[in-house]
């Protein structure tokens, strides 16, 4: 602790920053930004794509210079994942999903350049806090660190659900039904402290489990595409403000919400440092943590709070400096990303650990310099493209779906590199369309499936290492604790308006509606996994039984609750008494299109993806991509036949260079391929 502000300290970051600036290393910073930005704006791709290409090129740079590339590359992507996750619903990265309910929902009142700009102005602040703490905190965080067991990191993980469960209002109990499905669907596949196999059918594509990115792109990308798709018009007819104006609104909304903007800073700044916390649960993290906050969010996020954007981007950006503490100080990498970024500091001779705080203290602050530049030069260029990539959310939903469907194909693909992922994006992309309409909360599911593993894990180790007296650790028992208050603070809420008469059903005539169905197939399912998992071993099947039964009596008492709730008479309204309950199980019939119509078109949608999918088995991916959405704007919106050649022109080479010549992309086998093998040597995907 005496050394942390010694002058060999300053003096090492002072020659670090120096080092930095040379236009040599600047240069290579820039080359990685502007590669993180461009791997942003492909939707479900994802930082670590980035790595795998740069990577190779540093192996013969110097370190100084290499490193700086990679962080770069690591710092703008995050910065550039809002774009995508703000225009078209779909997230960027598994870390930008929290973005897409407040994000996208401005786009669609014509305020996409006010959320992308202050998304970046938070993303800014956030990485320059991240990098703070990475050059200011390892001492002081290594004890912490250190003094974080398995028993914690559960606890921390059923406390990232629970706040996010939050997120079904006053009916929570909705919002656990959903965590613990994809809790379930996450683990899928090889349990692997006995080895045996968990609901595969005998499935080899289920032996790894079920990849995140196919179900996180239907949950939450094939559900916005579909809406678009029944709208049948741009995303937004007009924009609430100019790109001059949106660009400045959503700058000034940063400095009102400062505070909130720290608070999630530090907060990714100090979650980033705990290995195992990646951005795809921080985000979620800051997101509930803003809710329970932030004054009157409940009743506004969601529907179009830039609060809800500034929040999860300013924890995502600050984790990014932060996850290489644990990196840097212990040689533990937080993820793949930082892995592969520890495997080129070895191959540079930097051995991380100790000697990152003694020996190569100046690469160590060079690593802070790179970041914190990074995300000033990547905001910079987003901010100032922010007002001129709004103007994409006016465009015809004609020319701006195909495309994005072809995007997020390819993004799903990057699941496992198997047609398994085209089907699992179309079995979640209907179960998310539904889910949206009925007003169930979707990121329970997904935080679920990303932790689902991670809680199995953690919960064996813990009852193996300390029985039940890991319940009693003061940091579970706090954890915990807040859990239970957040999960159950709606009711809590009621309780104190209305006493017992909480409790008691509205009516005591029953009425079942066919959105009740929903939580029929959550329970079905439940009870399902539940009794497959009796036959496995102790270890395998405690898990699944503990989180299914939880689905079961959490759905049972919901759904009960429903069915005896007198749902055909509203609350009035502004008398405190609003249920979520009675409000959110209608249809959404925006545009003041029938419940039939709604449904009808989103069956011919859903027709377009499955035929989407039968012509990439039959031709190959990016013959597919070339021919749909041709198909699609011809047939749906009768555009000129020049438009659509130059549209789809434009799409294919994308994804034939992007995917085919830069990433090499293992395209699976297609019907033509096995039928003409000549063709598959000539044309790609084939």
């Amino acid at each position: 602790m005496e050394t942390l502000f010694d002058g060999a300290m300053l003096d090492a970051a002072g020659q670090a920053l120096l080092t930095v600036l040379q236009p040599e290393r600047i240069m290579f910073l820039w080359l990685g930004v502007l590669v993180g930005l461009a791997i942003g704006l492909l939707p479900g791709i994802g930082g670590l794509t980035g790595f795998a290409l740069l990577v190779p090129f540093t192996y013969t740079m110097e370190p100084f210079s290499g490193i700086a590339m990679l962080l770069g590359m690591m710092a703008a992507s995050s910065i550039s994942d809002p774009i995508p996750s703000v225009l078209f619903g779909v997230p960027g990265t598994t870390a930008s999903q929290a973005t897409v309910l407040d994000g996208h929902a401005m786009a669609k009142k014509g305020e996409a350049g006010r959320a992308l700009s202050a998304a970046y102005g938070s993303s800014l602040v956030g990485g320059l806090v991240g990098a703070a703490v990475l050059g200011l905190a390892i001492p002081i965080l290594r004890p912490l660190v250190l003094t974080i067991a398995t028993p914690e990191l559960l606890a921390i993980t059923i406390f990232g659900i629970a706040m996010v469960s939050a997120l079904s209002g006053s009916a929570p109990l909705r919002g656990v039904v959903a965590a613990c499905i994809g809790i379930l669907v996450g683990m899928i596949g090889t349990n692997l402290m006995t080895g045996e196999q968990r609901w595969t059918g005998g499935v080899l594509y289920l032996w790894d489990g079920v990849p995140m990115l196919p179900v996180l792109l239907g949950l939450f990308a094939l559900p916005e595409l579909c809406d678009l798709a029944i709208k049948r018009r741009a995303l937004t007819e007009e924009r609430k403000f100019s790109a001059t104006e949106g660009m400045i609104k959503g700058l000034k909304d940063c400095v009102e919400n400062w505070f909130l903007i720290l608070r999630c800073s530090g907060l990714g700044a100090v979650l980033g440092a705990i290995p195992g916390i990646s951005g795809s649960v921080l985000d979620w993290f800051a997101y509930g943590h803003a809710i329970q906050t932030e004054k009157g969010a409940r009743q506004t996020f969601s529907k179009g709070d830039v609060r809800g954007v500034i929040a999860p981007e300013a924890a995502t950006n600050a984790s990014t400096g932060a996850i290489l503490v644990p990196a840097i100080a212990f040689g533990v990498p937080g993820g793949a990303a930082t892995a592969i970024l520890l495997s080129a500091l070895m191959v540079h001779g930097i051995v991380p650990g100790p000697e990152m705080l003694t020996r190569n203290l100046d690469m160590t602050y060079s690593m802070v310099w790179s970041i914190a530049l990074a995300n000033v030069f990547g905001a910079g260029v987003c901010f100032l493209l922010s007002g001129q990539l709004a103007k994409i959310s006016t465009l015809r939903y004609t020319l701006v779906l195909p495309i994005i469907l072809s995007i997020v194909y390819v993004g799903a693909f990057q699941g496992s590199k198997s047609w398994g992922d085209m089907i699992v994006l179309l079995g979640f992309g209907v179960l998310g369309w539904v889910m949206k309409q009925l007003k169930w909360a979707r990121p329970p599911l997904i935080l679920g499936l990303v932790l689902g593993a991670l809680m199995e894990r953690y919960m064996s180790i813990s009852i193996m290492r300390y029985d039940a007296d890991w319940l009693l650790r003061p940091g579970v028992i706090v954890l915990l604790g807040f859990s239970f208050l957040v999960l159950f603070r709606p009711l809590f809420g009621q309780f104190g308006r209305k006493g017992l008469r909480v409790l008691l059903p509205a009516s005591t005539r029953p009425v079942f509606r066919p959105e009740d169905l929903l939580y029929v197939f959550f329970i079905v399912v439940a009870g399902y996994m539940l009794v497959e998992a009796q036959q496995w071993s102790f270890s395998a099947r405690i898990g699944p039984t503990v989180v299914a039964s939880t689905a079961i009596i959490a759905g049972a008492v919901s759904l009960v609750f429903v069915i005896f709730s007198n749902r055909g008479v509203p609350k009035p309204a502004g008398t405190g008494e609003e249920d979520d309950v009675y409000m959110d199980l209608r249809i959404d019939t925006g545009d003041n299109l029938t419940p039939r119509t709604i449904v009808m078109r989103a069956g011919m949608f859903f027709a377009w993806v499955l035929g989407f999918l039968l012509v990439m088995a039959l031709i190959g991916m990016i013959p597919a991509i070339a021919v749909m959405i041709i198909a699609f704007m011809r047939i749906e919106g009768r555009e000129p036949w020049k438009l659509c050649i130059v549209n789809s022109a434009a799409a294919t080479v994308l994804v034939y260079v992007v995917f085919d010549q830069i990433i090499r992309v293992p395209w699976p086998s297609t019907v033509l391929g096995a039928l003409v093998p000549p063709l598959a040597a000539i044309i790609p995907s084939v």
